[in-house]
């Protein structure tokens, strides 16, 4: 082993085992409450719709602002549920990014309708709106499909521009659904996600900033009136007596324990968004002169569900990286509209920025447990791996 890779060793060992995302090490700090949490849920034995589905929406609502939140059971039921509740079916378009995981286009072709892919914002990576304006026509113009809804979402924790999306949606009729399962803690212009948009589908998947320990998923609304149809659809569409069914629905709940998790994970976000805004600010000082991190749109503040940037070479990078000890992961190779399962709504000529991005982003480590010698490491070989690669 050479003397290079000898000090790569030794300050690799120095800064410990670096955590893509550190679960176990939030854990170790609520556990006892956690514990706590589930065995009252095993005391009172309510494991579906227990008091700790309310308790948790209205701890969302008063976190975002919103109006009303319908705990969920999973971030793709999220989206589908306010979908199926206004009547989203077969003809309709929904207009969506590309760029994006698969859910999103899952929950709408789910509903009978036909996702239309809109190009991404080259700073931002979030929907484009002017290009949103260009689909929307195009559909019109065409005649075959009803333009119904949009569904901006808030890539890596950073808000969409909801000032002109939802401009466009109350211009041509729509109505808007802002996906936000990584964005939970972001603002924009001092607004909660949750409250960006008339409708927001958030996920806690346990990856996500704010996780449970399962799937698990919650609607935002800003119009009450919301709540009952969408319990009733998470409910396999009964009435509020769970004798009939009223509306066609599915099994959509939350059960208890993630609920339980969830109170006591709120109970600390504020402080983990803040460690999570420190490592991004070192972040962003490091690497915006050699690599090009996510930008934000004026007056947006990101929640910082995973941090991402690209580069030329990323292959090379990463490679550099992994041999140093640094993990990585790429959202997303493969935009939505190259995929098999999706590829039949791709649209003519493809889309640039999308693909331009697909091809070089990647993520590093984000989460609130991260040393400052681990940031000052990661950050080090960012700059290393990105000289060497030329």
């Amino acid at each position: 082993m050479n003397g290079v890779a000898n000090l790569a060793l030794a300050r690799q060992s120095s800064v410990g085992q670096i955590a893509f995302i550190d679960l176990k090490a939030q854990q170790r700090l609520i556990r006892e409450r956690i514990e706590e949490r589930l065995k009252a849920v095993l005391d009172h034995g309510r494991y579906i719709a227990g008091p700790e589905i309310e308790e948790l929406e209205a701890a969302l609502v008063a976190r975002t602002g919103a109006k009303a939140a319908v705990a969920c059971a999973s971030g793709t039921a999220a989206l589908i549920i306010p979908l199926l509740a206004r009547g989203v079916d077969t003809g309709d378009a929904v207009f969506i990014p590309s760029f994006t995981y698969n859910a999103t286009a899952n929950a709408v072709l789910l509903t009978g309708a036909t996702p239309v892919f809109v190009e991404i914002d080259p700073v931002t990576f979030t929907m484009d709106a002017e290009d949103l304006e260009r689909r929307i026509a195009e559909v019109r113009a065409e005649g075959r499909l009803r333009p119904r809804a949009i569904i901006p979402v808030d890539l890596f924790g950073t808000p969409a521009n909801y000032p002109a999306i939802n401009s466009i949606a109350a211009r041509e009729g729509m109505f808007v659904v802002a996906d936000a399962a990584q964005g939970f803690g972001g603002r924009l212009n001092g607004v909660e996600v949750g409250n960006l948009a008339p409708i927001t589908a958030t996920s806690f998947f346990p990856g996500k900033a704010l996780g449970a320990y399962g799937d698990a998923g919650a609607i935002l609304t800003q119009n009450p009136d919301d709540v009952e149809a969408w319990a009733s659809i998470r409910w396999h569409g009964t009435d509020a007596a769970r004798k009939e069914s009223v509306r066609v629905g599915f099994n959509g709940r939350m059960d208890s324990f993630q609920a339980a998790v969830l109170l006591e994970k709120l109970a600390i976000f504020d402080d983990e968004l803040a460690a999570r805004k420190r490592v991004a600010a070192e972040y962003d000082a490091r690497f915006s002169r050699i690599a090009r991190p996510q930008g934000h749109h004026d007056g947006a503040e990101s929640g910082h569900g995973y941090y991402s940037l690209c580069v030329d070479n990323r292959d090379a990078v990463t490679a550099y990286l992994g041999a140093q000890g640094v993990p990585t992961a790429i959202y997303y190779a493969t935009p939505l509209h190259k995929m098999p399962a999706f590829e039949a709504y791709a649209p003519k000529g493809g889309l640039d920025v999308t693909e331009r991005v697909a091809d070089r982003i990647f993520a590093l480590p984000m989460h609130p447990y991260l040393t400052p010698a681990q940031v000052a490491f990661i950050c080090d070989n960012v700059e290393a791996a990105v000289t060497a690669a030329g």
